[in-house]
């Protein structure tokens, strides 16, 4: 019996399911955070995707709403509630406004949508975004390991399920391949899209190095 066309949508089923929106603030503050998602995401065979991926040239909501759309699961950081020093003081709403897409996308979208609220200090979340009482998010105390932990509770259920001294290891190598990275693109700052892309494919190939599941079935 000749194949169908059903057999290209599962290909793309499985693509999403790979791909994890990583929804963080921008700053050189932030990177040891930023390095230890990549790196945690990756451990579990995921694929982050951000906003640093979107061109200048396309409106920045429509291809958010694309991102979020073509993830099965979304991680939202809202640990940054300070206010924004550089002139007007002002506080960031990008991260609380992705994640209100995603719950929304979830809600009236994708059923089978996942999002992870991710904080640095317990019961701020309840001051900060009401809304979400209800909502555990998970702690990481601003501190690398914090996040990876964090991310081990989350993704209990995942097909690949490393340890946290894997995900360590992962990031280990990932900060040394940062460094290289800023120096070949004449850069300071992690947060750019050639710089993303070029972690999360650097953290990917380093993932297969110590997760034996990741070796034996691939991404």
């Amino acid at each position: 019996m000749p194949r169908t066309p059903k057999s290209r949508t599962d290909g793309k089923v499985r693509s999403a399911s790979k791909k994890a929106f990583l929804n963080i603030p921008y700053d050189d503050e932030f990177e040891p955070l930023y390095l230890a998602f990549i790196a945690g995401l990756s451990g579990f065979g995921l694929i982050p995707q951000a906003v640093l991926q979107i061109p200048e040239s396309q409106r920045r909501l429509d291809r958010i709403l694309s991102l979020i759309g073509g993830c099965k699961i979304s991680f939202h950081d809202l640990s940054r509630v300070e206010l924004d020093l550089r002139r007007p003081p002002t506080p960031r709403f990008n991260m609380p406004f992705e994640l209100g897409l995603a719950v929304a996308w979830q809600r009236v979208g994708d059923h089978s949508h996942h999002w992870y609220v991710f904080e640095a200090k317990a019961h701020r979340l309840q001051k900060s975004l009401s809304d979400l009482n209800g909502t555990d998010p998970s702690i990481h105390h601003r501190r690398p390991r914090g996040v990876l932990q964090q991310l081990a509770n989350v993704l209990i259920r995942q097909r690949h399920r490393p340890s946290v001294r894997e995900l360590e290891a992962i990031l280990r190598e990932l900060q040394d391949t940062a460094a290289k990275i800023k120096s070949e693109l004449r850069t300071k700052s992690l947060f750019t899209a050639r710089a993303f892309e070029d972690l999360v494919l650097a953290a990917g190939e380093i993932a297969r190095s110590h997760v034996a599941s990741l070796r034996r079935r691939g991404r």
